[in-house]
């Protein structure tokens, strides 16, 4: 009995010490949820789309994104000269309303996403030219990685 309370006890501890306990990201970026627009957007200004496929209060990998590239001035200056930022939610203690969670599940579909973050990369033409998501290395890194896509 003693070893089972002892086992219980350190998983218990693993699982709340290996939680985050972070519950949303705030990079304070302009984005929008209407791809549609976004796309009508970027061809008028001659820039890309950036289109975020995240789940914003859980995922873990979203936040490093979030923290690491989105949320630093140099990205955010780069976003603001050159992207249109659309994100695509997929909460799970955010509410939604039905509509939201239907078209958010079919741009899902349409770009074959199966985990989070994934980052969707439209040119200016609004053909869709890149699949990627978390890379290491902060703003600059993101910023080429974008750019290689682009063909800036």
């Amino acid at each position: 009995m003693k070893s089972a309370t002892l086992i219980l006890f350190t998983l218990l501890f693993f699982i709340i010490a290996c939680s985050d306990n972070k519950t949303q990201t705030s990079d304070n970026l302009n984005w929008t949820t209407d791809l549609g627009k976004a796309i009508e957007t970027a061809k008028a200004e001659n820039k890309a789309v950036l289109v975020n496929f995240t789940g914003s209060d859980w995922c873990h990998w979203c936040f490093k994104l979030s923290d690491e590239v989105f949320s630093q001035d140099e990205f955010k200056e780069y976003a603001a000269e050159n992207l249109i930022l659309v994100k695509v939610d997929f909460p799970r203690s955010i509410q939604q309303s039905n509509q939201t969670k239907a078209y958010n599940q079919s741009l899902a579909q349409k770009f074959g996403v199966q985990g989070f973050p994934t980052i969707i990369i439209i040119n200016s033409q609004g053909n869709p030219v890149a699949k990627t998501g978390y890379q290491a290395g902060g703003p600059a890194n993101y910023i080429s990685h974008i750019k290689s896509y682009l063909g800036s």
